[in-house]
């Protein structure tokens, strides 16, 4: 089973820049990022293949980039202008599909989380 940490949530302004990280135990095709705020579903934010192609919810795409360094099993979510709904726990997932469809079902593992609020 692949094992995934994420760091990088804070609490920031409106309009401020946070820069999350998720390493991973192993290698996986597709790596993809998901959020959750209070009350709500949880929510895909974008997802990464092993070739660097990305795909991202309309909420975030211009201002959220995912990247993947495939040497360390790493994977980063590089988030600017942050909006007040943006809070939400952000989790690292693995072992998943990059089509178009795919959505948190189709990722077998998941991180713990990390949270990030931003205040107006």
């Amino acid at each position: 089973q692949v094992h995934l940490v994420e760091s990088g949530g804070d609490s920031v302004q409106a309009g401020g820049s946070l820069r999350l990280s998720c390493e991973a135990s192993e290698y996986s095709y597709c790596m993809g990022w998901f959020r959750q705020a209070p009350g709500k579903e949880r929510e895909e934010v974008g997802k990464i293949d092993v070739d660097g192609i990305t795909t991202y919810s309309d909420s975030v795409k211009s201002r959220f980039t995912i990247s993947r360094d495939n040497a360390k099993n790493t994977l980063t979510l590089q988030m600017h202008n942050l909006k007040p709904e943006d809070t939400s726990m952000y989790y690292c997932a693995a072992d998943g599909w990059c089509g178009v469809e795919a959505g948190e079902a189709d990722f077998g593992y998941w991180g713990q989380g990390t949270q990030v609020t931003v205040s107006s």
